[in-house]
């Protein structure tokens, strides 16, 4: 029961936003994903690691900083750390919200024939390094069904740049029993178009993986602009 006695400005402002993040909830349960604009999904996320303090300044700071929801998720801990506002357990809390992303595309790729998953294996690429800062090499070994044995971070490097050395990756190979690979890196500016370079150490690793009895299905590179495959594009 009121005392009669007038609320506060911080009484009302407690309200709208308890209102404000209760509509949002309600909506997502509605309409999922597509009901929200990435501001809001973000809202969302940022209502658990910051409970007292309005978040959607916050929330729209980083879309314009970093451009997308995933590109904020995407963003490197220490970057994040860095935005006013935002502290390490928020950060921390994005992080973890992406590992789990990952892991989610990783399930769907399937154990065995990962070929005939293609959709989920460039999903689960772009999902794991699409957005990284820095330059990442993964290699996915599979099996003589091409099955998948296990996906390996060989190297990471710097905004343009991953040294790879074509003997480690065949050995590591041969250690693992594997009869096939897929190459995976990623390209921070956003741009999948293959370097020169990158069709070079693509052609190297496959000519001294076929004498071995392994396989190079292809060398797919992801960006925040779309992927492109060497073998789709006629150059392995």
């Amino acid at each position: 029961m009121s005392d009669g006695a007038p609320r506060s400005d911080q009484d009302r402002g407690e309200d709208h936003r308890s209102g404000h993040r209760q509509r949002l909830r309600d909506r997502f349960l509605r309409a999922g994903r597509e009901g929200l604009q990435d501001y809001e999904l973000l809202e969302l996320v940022l209502f658990r690691s910051i409970p007292q303090r309005d978040v959607k300044p916050l929330a729209k700071d980083l879309l314009q900083q970093f451009g997308s929801f995933a590109e904020v998720i995407g963003a490197s801990f220490q970057r994040l750390t860095q935005i006013r506002g935002l502290g390490e357990q928020t950060a921390l809390d994005l992080k973890i919200i992406e590992a789990a992303g990952c892991e989610l595309a990783k399930g769907a790729i399937p154990k065995r024939e990962i070929l005939s998953s293609w959709t989920a294996v460039i999903d689960y690429c772009r999902a794991s390094m699409a957005y990284s800062e820095v330059e990442i090499f993964r290699i996915l070994f599979l099996d003589k069904r091409n099955g998948l044995i296990t996906d390996e971070i060989q190297q990471s490097g710097t905004v343009d740049h991953t040294p790879v050395y074509p003997r480690e990756v065949v050995r590591r190979a041969l250690e693992l029993n594997a009869s096939a690979l897929i190459l995976v890196h990623n390209h921070p500016s956003g741009d999948p178009t293959p370097s020169q370079a990158d069709i070079k150490m693509t052609r190297e690793i496959a000519d001294i993986a076929k004498p071995l009895g392994v396989i190079l299905h292809d060398h797919i590179i992801v960006g925040r602009n779309g992927h492109a495959s060497l073998k789709g594009l006629g150059l392995l």
